[in-house]
């Protein structure tokens, strides 16, 4: 693939840092630093792109927040006027990294996400066991992901596609930003998402063009594929342990090998070659939560409208799966807690 050398002057120029400033704030605009920014706009991007132009824009610390779900993680996002750039680099940069991304590569890109992950593992699967029989799984994800990415070799992977210094320097700067010390991304961080995919597309290009392997699919560090034997597996398992951590100073957290007849959890369903299911721990925290809402309805301290919203997002959820006895027995709980409270 031929090197981008001069996208320096489209990244800086107006136009760009405008679409940028639009992006950034969507759904976001009722936002204090969002509306903030929004009343002297022109008078930001003015600055923003001056410093970008003279070289002297830096990165402001993070706002760091803890969520829960669906477990315990610290993100670390962004001040709006840093999201604004770092919008105004992906939106061009973007494009020449997803020509070289594998189909089967479904996080953060446009036109995949959890849903195209699923149905691509159920294509895998019919395929699979139309070609031989008895199918088993091998599952694996990477150790502390974002926390364990080389800045260096980070680089290094984005300097094959991208050949504008004045590109790379600012990229350095957004990467080596926030006191790592040459490793770790934050996860908040669009720029993030887009170099975490980037630091992965090493282990998709080797599993499908060095290894061959035809039933593989992807969804940020957690990967699944599909093969005959068990004994085949826990070899290619071994393989690639050794491969990550030599390569890319990567870790495998947890894998299993199973057979495929058991439902792959992958994506937030459990997907067969006939159905597809949501997730167990899906449906428990959802049904945990609405009962909450129902309690919190029926004394006063949650409104009609969040607990529609969280029924919806839940109902959301199931639609693209087998899943009518457990949505009506959820509906069902959410109904009595309200009679009897």
């Amino acid at each position: 693939m031929r090197r981008q050398k001069d996208i320096w002057l489209e990244i800086s120029s107006w136009e760009n840092l405008l679409v940028a400033w639009q992006s950034a704030r969507k759904g976001k605009r009722f936002k204090r630093d969002v509306l903030s920014f929004h009343q002297h706009w022109e008078e930001h991007l003015i600055d923003i792109q001056n410093r970008l132009i003279w070289g002297m824009w830096e990165p402001t610390p993070f706002a760091s927040f803890v969520i829960y779900e669906p477990k315990q993680r610290v993100i670390e996002a962004p001040r709006f006027g840093d999201r604004v750039v770092h919008h105004a680099l992906h939106q061009v940069v973007e494009p020449f990294f997803e020509r070289r991304f594998i189909d089967d590569s479904y996080a953060c890109r446009r036109g995949k996400g959890t849903h195209a992950a699923v149905a691509s593992v159920q294509r895998h699967l019919r395929r699979a066991q139309q070609n031989w029989g008895q199918v088993y799984v091998l599952q694996a994800d990477i150790k502390g992901y974002f926390h364990h990415i080389q800045h260096d070799r980070l680089m290094r992977q984005i300097g094959r596609v991208i050949g504008d210094k004045k590109v790379l320097h600012l990229w350095s700067k957004i990467i080596r930003y926030n006191g790592y010390n040459g490793v770790g991304l934050p996860i908040g961080s669009l720029t993030s998402q887009l170099g975490a995919n980037i630091y992965l597309d090493a282990l998709d290009h080797h599993c499908k063009d060095d290894l061959g392997i035809k039933h593989y699919a992807r969804y940020m560090d957690d990967w699944v594929i599909l093969g005959q034997s068990k004994e085949e597996l826990h070899s290619l398992k071994d393989h690639l342990k050794y491969w990550l951590y030599r390569e890319l100073g990567l870790s495998l957290s947890k894998w299993s090998i199973y057979p495929a007849s058991q439902g792959v959890d992958f994506s937030g369903y459990r997907t067969w070659a006939t159905h597809i299911k949501p997730r167990k721990r899906n449906i428990k925290n959802a049904r945990r939560r609405l009962k909450g809402l129902a309690s919190g309805y029926a004394a006063g301290r949650v409104g009609a409208v969040e607990l529609r919203a969280s029924l919806a997002s839940y109902v959301g959820y199931t639609k693209y799966c087998e899943s009518r006895t457990t949505v009506d027995g959820l509906i069902n709980d959410v109904h009595e807690r309200l009679k009897h409270a």
